[in-house]
């Protein structure tokens, strides 16, 4: 699912940055040019092949976006030169929502590889290589959900990175208090029954989250459907909102709201926080990268904080889903684009590259835990890439993350329209949680404008 994402300390800030690329979508299937259709037509030699040289030679341009993950992308690139002494990487910070789009359009100065979020690779398809080839000796070995998304006519247009699985972040020592057992909770109707629990034994707490951003609610709630194997859209396009999925899915939320069993705040703001802090709020739904928050931000609550599976939507369904996600991606008007996919595959496939990205570093002492390596043999549960997490109380965070993104069942391409439809359905489903709109009102409201605005529009 979409997400503007930064690492580490900016995490904190993530759920606003994220409103920036409903801007920036709303621009490709509303107003400005149209670079890219979705429709994945490809051209006579855009299927990008391997490099036939055994020492390649030449000069690479990156993009990355600025922060912490930058600097460990910085670090590994030292890795790959120690490999591929021949080629030389010009590494650059760039605000990759503001400049690529122009500059795909005009081919000047155009990089060689661009790290991107999976919600826009769909949209850009007729500007990159298509790497289905490359990819090849891998996909088999990939997570489905992030071979799903940069999927599209048969064309694989990204190079999966990183998996961001969905967990179930509660806490530990204010359940034990009372007397609650989060084993016991397999199902979201067994997360219904474990919050009235506690409510009974903390009157006036509010133990789930009620994400009250219209984008991060949005977000979330795909992260609630990849655990049915379903999205806003079909892999063709097709609005698929109005399904029992959903359905079912809006009901809960309308039940925590209805029961009065959810915090209503924005994530990791100031009343988020202080929700947290308190042991009001003890339940949070959410995607890996909110174990920031017990490392970062949360202070009198920091080391009761665990992890989970989700709970699953129906007995012995799956216990994860995707809640945002990145990959790298090549444009076709680069100079050098089998040297940017060596540089990718360092990353994504060669022991040595993935490790320097999870491993421990200068940047994370214990290794980047805030999302898990989307390339299965990475993620080898016997195998941890970052350590147990102080933050959370010592809990070894990666089996726990790995299962959960084993679970993830497969995806479909996002379509460029995902974060405009934020005005519609985001909004909506805020309307509900205000308790002005029912969940069927919600699908048959933003189905409708979804549908005449931006699918029809487009």
């Amino acid at each position: 699912m979409p997400t503007r994402r930064r690492r580490g300390r900016l995490l904190a800030r993530r759920g606003a940055a994220v409103a920036a690329v409903a801007l920036f979508a709303a621009g490709l299937s509303a107003c400005g040019p149209d670079i890219g259709s979705g429709g994945g037509s490809t051209a006579v030699g855009s299927v990008l092949q391997v490099p036939a040289e055994d020492s390649p030679k030449g000069e690479i341009t990156i993009w990355d976006r600025s922060g912490d993950l930058f600097k460990v992308f910085d670090a590994a690139i030292k890795k790959f030169t120690e490999k591929y002494p021949g080629v030389t990487v010009h590494h650059e910070a760039v605000d990759i929502d503001s400049k690529l789009q122009n500059t795909l359009i005009t081919g000047t100065d155009v990089p060689d590889g661009v790290f991107l979020d999976d919600a826009k690779v769909g949209g850009y398809v007729d500007h990159l290589w298509n790497l289905k080839d490359v990819l090849a000796p891998y996909v088999k070995d990939i997570a489905k959900q992030k071979v799903g998304v940069n999927t599209v006519n048969g064309g694989i247009y990204g190079v999966p990175f990183d998996l961001d699985p969905g967990l179930l972040f509660y806490n530990a020592k204010a359940l034990s208090a009372a007397g609650i057992d989060p084993n016991g909770i397999k199902t979201y109707d067994d997360l219904l029954a474990a919050a009235r629990k506690y409510q009974q034994y903390k009157p006036g707490a509010k133990p789930i989250h009620l994400e009250q951003d219209s984008f991060n609610s949005q977000l979330q709630l795909e992260m609630f459907a990849s655990q049915f194997g379903t999205s806003l859209a079909g892999a063709d396009g097709a609005l698929r909102l109005n399904s029992p999925p959903y359905q079912q899915i809006l009901t809960w939320l309308d039940t925590v709201r209805k029961e009065g069993l959810g915090t209503r705040a924005e994530y990791l703001k100031p009343s988020d926080v202080g929700a947290l802090e308190s042991g009001d709020e003890v339940f949070y739904p959410w995607a890996i990268w909110f174990d920031f928050a017990p490392q970062q931000q949360l202070t009198a609550t920091k080391g009761d904080w665990r992890a989970m599976p989700l709970p699953a939507w129906t007995a012995g369904g799956a216990r994860s889903g995707a809640m945002g996600g990145s990959s790298f991606v090549i444009p076709k008007d680069a100079k050098n684009p089998q040297l940017a996919w060596l540089f990718y595959r360092f990353l994504a496939f060669d022991q040595a590259g993935y490790t320097a990205v999870y491993g421990p570093n200068a940047v994370y002492p214990g290794g980047t835990n805030t999302s898990i390596p989307a390339y299965n043999p990475a993620a080898d549960p016997a195998k941890p890439l970052f350590k147990p997490v102080d933050g959370m109380g010592g809990q070894d965070l990666w089996p726990i993350a790995v299962e959960a993104g084993r679970q993830i069942p497969g995806g479909a391409p996002i379509p460029v329209w995902w974060s405009a439809a934020v005005d519609y359905l985001g909004t909506d489903l805020q309307k509900m949680l205000d308790g002005t709109m029912t969940p069927q009102q919600v699908i048959d409201q933003a189905s409708k404008d979804i549908q005449t605005n931006l699918i029809e529009r487009k």
